[in-house]
């Protein structure tokens, strides 16, 4: 095994708001590897939490005790095409997990917007993507393995432990350390992505019907400004047709990225021109379809840094809040230079996901790794509690278990199951201790 018994390096979170300076780093090899790394700690006295690749805006994975680093941990175990699962390491990046399930002539049905994460990392928060019928990652998992806090691995699915299965999947590393996840897959298909731009009226007076309408839709407001760019991903007859390779860097790199990352620069040493920005920037993106295999549709590159705070709410507040959204930034002295992203999902089964027993919508907020983001995320956090909002787990929030309780009606469920499997928080942190008490 790969490891350090003392550590002076400081891990970091990617958008850098998050730190933490472990007593030892572990880069197990195996399964074996992680129980044996997981059983020393315990008996060292010391506190555990792997990382991914730090894409989360909250303490989930932070640590004084051992950090576990799941790079060796990577890669596909085995395809069942008869049952139609893929079953990979924990540690394995969404975006290898794709390129290869795709060399396979396979792909998952639904997923977020980038993919930099690690499989175990983005399901353990509830990362998802945009679904009328399809939802998180997290729901596409069929069979989960981990080793638990005495360092027995531990198998479960719906017939296997299925009452570890019901909490598991969005489990926030409380439970254990996931070393495998079994997803189900499906043939490789096409979606062409329709985007375009529309106003900020249109799209709120329309948005029931957008999204019955499309089998993934979202778009992103432009505070200061009625300006929204919509996008439209449906499956397709049609053949593949990708964006040029001029035109698509022109949009996903020169314009979502380079550009965008100079405008945010720009807007941070001088917040007063953010509103004429926000005017240029939301006309920029012109209107363009494409027909590409889903990975390709779904993602796209995230370069220039933020942070971020995301609630899920009923469905049915979504446009209620967002307007509520936009007349507090209208009426404030709030400068914000990053587009609002609204996004749906259809309800779930899983005690602790967003999307769990009602059929959500995400309204999102980000701000320029840098900028000061207190003022904005208060206010915006106080409309999305008084509609019941759950924040993602994974991004800036400052609820409480307490108020967690409330919004989730199998809060006591998924507690109940830690206590049994981590009675004495081997796998605790502060964040955790907030967020599902002690």
């Amino acid at each position: 095994m790969t490891s350090t018994d003392a550590t002076t390096t400081a891990w970091r979170n990617w958008a850098g708001n998050v730190t933490a300076r472990p007593v030892r780093e572990v880069s197990p090899a195996s399964v074996d590897e992680l129980a044996a790394a997981v059983r020393r700690a315990a008996e060292d006295g010391l506190r555990v939490k792997p990382v991914g690749t730090g894409h989360s805006f909250t303490a989930a994975a932070a640590t004084d005790g051992v950090l576990v680093r799941p790079d060796l941990l990577t890669g596909i175990r085995g395809i069942d095409r008869e049952a139609m699962t893929v079953t990979v390491e924990a540690g394995t990046p969404l975006k290898r997990l794709n390129a290869a399930l795709a060399r396979e002539g396979l792909s998952l049905t639904n997923m977020g917007d980038i993919m930099e994460q690690t499989v175990a990392g983005a399901t353990s928060t509830g990362t998802h993507g945009t679904g009328r019928d399809s939802a998180s990652i997290a729901a596409q998992i069929r069979a989960l393995e981990l080793v638990t806090a005495d360092g027995t691995v531990l198998r479960c699915s719906e017939r296997e432990n299925p009452e570890v299965f019901a909490v598991a999947r969005v489990g926030l590393g409380a439970l254990g350390v996931i070393t495998a996840i079994t997803f189900a897959v499906e043939p490789v298909f096409l979606l062409t992505a329709r985007e375009e731009p529309m106003t900020f009226d249109a799209v709120t007076s329309g948005f029931d019907e957008l999204v019955v309408e499309n089998e993934h839709f979202e778009f992103y407001w432009f505070p200061h400004t009625g300006n929204c760019n919509t996008k439209r991903n449906n499956r397709s007859a049609c053949p593949s047709a990708p964006p040029g390779r001029i035109s698509g860097w022109i949009e996903d790199e020169l314009l979502s990225n380079g550009i965008f990352q100079v405008a945010c620069s720009v807007g941070r040493a001088f917040p007063a021109a953010i509103p004429s920005i926000a005017r240029i920037s939301s006309r920029a993106l012109s209107a363009r379809t494409y027909t590409d295999i889903p990975y390709k549709v779904f993602t796209s590159p995230r370069r220039v840094r933020f942070v971020e705070m995301e609630y899920a709410l009923p469905r049915e507040a979504a446009v209620a809040a967002l307007r509520e959204v936009k007349a507090m930034v209208d009426r404030s002295p709030l400068r914000i230079s990053f587009p609002v992203e609204v996004r749906t999902a259809p309800a779930d089964d899983i005690a602790l996901s967003t999307a769990s027993g009602r059929e959500s919508a995400y309204i999102a907020v980000h701000l320029y790794r840098g900028t000061p983001h207190q003022a904005y995320f208060t206010a915006v956090e106080r409309i999305m509690t008084t509609h019941g909002g759950r924040p993602h787990w994974g991004k800036v929030h400052t609820r409480d278990a307490g108020y967690l309780a409330e919004v989730y009606p199998r809060f006591a469920e998924f507690t109940a199951v830690r206590d049994r499997l981590d009675p004495d928080r081997l796998f605790g942190n502060d964040y955790l201790r907030r967020v599902l008490g002690d």
